[in-house]
Order: C-alpha cells, then sequence, then structure tokens
C-alpha cells in the first residue's frame, strides 16, 4: 500500500490531501490534478480577486442580467437552496454587511447605526434574481455583493473529491484548514473511517468530541478567527444576515453529511441559528448529523444531533 501526501495554499486556507492506493505515480496524479482543480475554483470564486467571476457579477449585477457558467450557476442555485430553508441564516449576499464591519482584508471594528442599516437593505436572497433558462444573476438594488467564503471552499473540496473518485482512489481524506473535509473510503488500518477530533472552542488543547466519517463530509465553523473587542464583548466575523450583526451565544457547530458543500454551508448558518431552528434545519437533508455549541453562564450547552447518544448535554 503506498501513501502520498499533498499541499496546496489557496482560498486563504492550506489545504492537505492524504492518498492511499497500489500505484504511487497514479496516485500523485490524480492528487495533483485535484489540487489543481481547488486552485482554478479560486481564481472563478474569490470575493477578494477583481478578475474572478464572482467579482464580475458583483461588479456588473446591479445594472442588468449577467450570464455565468454552469458550475458557478448551480452553486448559487444551491446556496439559494440553503438560504430558504435555513430561513435566511445563510446568505451569500452578506457582502456588503462584511465591508460595513470592517471584515474585509481587516479584523473589524463597530459602524455607525446608518451604515449597518444601509448595508443590511442591501442583504437578502429575494433581492437576487437567478434565470434558470438564460443561467443570469442579477441584482435588484445596487451596491449588493455575492461573498461565497461560506460556501466556496466546501464547493472545492466536494469537486476536488469527486475527481478523485473518478481517478478510481478509494481512500483519501482531502481537507482545507482541518475545517472542511472529505472523505473517501478509510484509512488502511481503520475499517471504520477516518478519526476526526473537534476541539474545544474555549480550549483548544482539550477535544470537545469526535466522530469518524466514510464516504462523507465534515465541516466545523466557529465566529472565532477574525474579531474585535466592544463593551466586554467579542464579535467575530460570522454575521447573521437578518440581524446584520456579528453572531452572538453560539460557540462552534459541526456538520458532517455526504456533501462538502453542504457541510460548509450548514455549519456557518447553525452559528446564527437558535437551538430550535437547529434541529428543525437538520431534518431538512437527509444523512446530515450535527453538533452546536452555545455560551451559557459558567457553562457551554451542547446541543448534539448524531455526534454521540444524547440530544442535549451541558459541559461545565
Amino acid at each position: 500500500m503506498q501513501t502520498v501526501r499533498l499541499a496546496l495554499h489557496a482560498m486563504a486556507t492550506r489545504f492537505e490531501l492524504l492518498i492511499h492506493g497500489e500505484d504511487m505515480i497514479q496516485l500523485r496524479g490524480a492528487g495533483e490534478e485535484a489540487l489543481a482543480e481547488i486552485k482554478r475554483l479560486e481564481q472563478q470564486l474569490s470575493f477578494y480577486d477583481p478578475t474572478s467571476e464572482i467579482s464580475q457579477v458583483n461588479c456588473n449585477a446591479s445594472e442588468g442580467p449577467v450570464r455565468v457558467t454552469p458550475r458557478l450557476y448551480s452553486l448559487l442555485r444551491t446556496a439559494a437552496d440553503v438560504h430558504y430553508k435555513t430561513h435566511g441564516a445563510f446568505d451569500v449576499t452578506v457582502g456588503p454587511l462584511m465591508r460595513c464591519w470592517g471584515f474585509v482584508r481587516g479584523a473589524g471594528s463597530w459602524p455607525d447605526a446608518h451604515a449597518r442599516k444601509e448595508a443590511l437593505s442591501r442583504t437578502g436572497m429575494d433581492k437576487v434574481v437567478l434565470d434558470d433558462a438564460k443561467r443570469t444573476v442579477a441584482f435588484k438594488l445596487p451596491g449588493m455583493a455575492l461573498d461565497l467564503g461560506a460556501i466556496g471552499k466546501g464547493y472545492a473540496i466536494e469537486e476536488a473529491g469527486m475527481f478523485l473518485r473518478d481517478c478510481g482512489v478509494t481512500s483519501a481524506l482531502l481537507h482545507g484548514g482541518t475545517s472542511t473535509m472529505v472523505a473517501i473510503g478509510t484509512p488502511p488500518q481503520d475499517g471504520n473511517g477516518w478519526p476526526i477530533g473537534v476541539s474545544d472552542p474555549l480550549e483548544d488543547s482539550q477535544m470537545l468530541t469526535s466522530t469518524s466519517i466514510r464516504d462523507e463530509a465534515f465541516s466545523v465553523s466557529a465566529p472565532k478567527g477574525k474579531a474585535f473587542q466592544k463593551d466586554g464583548k467579542v464579535w467575530g466575523h460570522v454575521i447573521d444576515p437578518r440581524r446584520g450583526y456579528p453572531v452572538q451565544g453560539a460557540a462552534l457547530s459541526a456538520v458532517a453529511h455526504p456533501s462538502a458543500t453542504i457541510c460548509d454551508a450548514i455549519s456557518t448558518a447553525l452559528l446564527a441559528m437558535g437551538r430550535t431552528e437547529g434541529k428543525q434545519v437538520q431534518q431538512k437533508f437527509r444523512g446530515m448529523r450535527t453538533l452546536c455549541a452555545y455560551h451559557s453562564t459558567g457553562a457551554m450547552d451542547i446541543i448534539s444531533l448524531g455526534f454521540n447518544s444524547t440530544d442535549s448535554t451541558t459541559q461545565q
């Protein structure tokens, strides 16, 4: 059994690929091409690259319909579907809010009320017109912007995983910054699946829970990272697009599902959703497991659906 390890920096993160098989040359060739696909998708989906296809949409869609490639249109349709199934908690039109809160190329800052309201007025999938027949995208208002940061990495990983399977790979793990990953088959030494650990959001050296994935994807999201402090609270880069404020209360969410695209999107949406909403959303996606951790007074509330034997626990 041969093992190939490859890595790539793209989408502001480090992608790592581990492949097992019999033919070293075939494995390396498939792995390199799968990572090259991620790089190609970065050039298409990047919010920060002015030459990317999504940037061209953001520049022109308020003036009239913009025809896009089939893959981008399919991804936007998926984003719209997730938006409606999460009752707006997931929204790729969050670009104006990200700029308003200073999270575009920055660690964030508190905006004035007028700026926040203006940005919120330009947010919402109901203001995006998707024409299936013509495969076009149009904005109803100027100043709108699509930001695929909460779904693009998962989509790229899913596409790369599909390529590996088409190449005959039967054992592989591909992750982007350890936050989103896809598993093909199982590792040679463990027929149960690829073991995955979820760190405690309050103490990275401690493990919150663990699971294993086999022919499945996994994603974990947390509001920490880009963040600033105000009035004794930490305000992170994950924004609730329905309210126009960074999420508060949720410390972490994790999702397992056959689709890495869906995992990436739902793990972000869960941070903006309440306990009851999260349970309802999980039921709308067949084969999904979820875990959410919420800050509580002197404790952390853990709601797990499928990651362990209990549906709700409290961690002291």
